[in-house]
């Protein structure tokens, strides 16, 4: 009963919040950031720490001006996320515009699926409502479970009414298995850190100057089902406003040396964030397993 009350009121408010017209929204989340970053201090250590990893030659002058940018980005994302229970699919689409879609002919005529890799980067919430209303695939998101069954039902349903199927992170194998005879864009973002159950799995790259881990169940399943792997660059326009551009990681991924794949995701996601570091999500953390060897021309 407790977890159906809690849901019903998480879902009130989502509802109430997510009919907000954009621009009301968008000052929630100026009031958002100015409580997060100025009074709360929302996970500073956390993204302060991992900011000076990245950056240990960032002075304090950059540092601020950085951190104002990181918890923007991040409040940004929090209410376009709550948006997206409410946005119709011409909104969607508007909004997080696939610029190339080209790229995908080649393989909708083959009939071939591949793996998508995006990054927590930017808006990366409306990507299982885009993916399917643009692409013409059938779409799979692999995502973890809520602990409140209620809200996590209310979750897939909201992340699916377009037509993607959300499938639980612990399904992986089986999800790979059910559509092996169906054109399938798999979703898979592989920035976050390895937990350390899976450390023993993950792939040790250079990254952003670091021996950073990565997951390595993009690469795993890319390889086991023989899929190119295409990353996804999600980039801010403007406020509320996305540009996706789709571009071909790896093919013939069964001929590359073990890690190679998880090498160039990171290469690939590393030039996108020093190009605009405060659209990366910072607050998660990043090198909670720890650094490998420190590189030489650390920056």
């Amino acid at each position: 009963m407790i977890n159906f009350l809690l849901a019903a009121l998480t879902i009130f408010a989502i509802i109430i919040i997510g009919i907000l017209p954009f621009a009301i929204l968008y000052l929630f989340s100026d009031l958002m950031y100015f409580f997060l970053y100025k009074v709360f201090g929302y996970r500073r250590q956390v993204i302060e720490g991992n900011l000076k990893l990245a950056f240990p030659k960032i002075s304090k002058k950059e540092m601020s001006e950085m951190l104002k940018k990181v918890y923007k980005n991040l409040t940004d994302i929090l209410v376009e996320g709550i948006k997206s229970f409410t946005m119709t699919s011409r909104q969607i689409v508007k909004r997080h515009r696939v610029t190339n879609l080209e790229i995908l002919d080649k393989y909708r005529n083959e009939k071939k699926s591949i793996i998508a890799v995006p990054a927590h980067y930017a808006n990366f919430e409306w990507g299982s409502l885009s993916a399917s209303l643009q692409t013409g695939y059938n779409v799979i998101a692999f995502y973890k479970p809520l602990g409140n069954p209620w809200v996590d039902k209310f979750l897939r349903w909201s992340r699916s009414r377009y037509g993607t199927s959300l499938i639980s992170i612990f399904e992986t194998s089986k999800a790979f298995e059910k559509y092996k005879d169906t054109p399938t864009i798999y979703l898979m973002a592989a920035d976050q850190s390895p937990s350390k159950k899976e450390s023993g799995k993950a792939h040790w790259v250079d990254f952003l100057g670091l021996k950073t881990a990565f997951l390595h169940g993009p690469e795993k399943h890319a390889i086991n089902n023989d899929l190119d792997v295409i990353y996804v660059d999600i980039q801010r326009v403007k406020r509320g406003y996305y540009e996706l551009e789709l571009s071909v990681l790896a093919k013939n991924v069964t001929t590359l040396p073990e890690g190679e794949i998880t090498r160039r995701y990171a290469k690939k996601l590393e030039s996108i964030i020093l190009k605009n570091p405060s659209n990366w999500l910072w607050s998660h953390r990043r090198w909670k397993l720890g650094i490998g060897e420190k590189l030489e021309g650390k920056r």
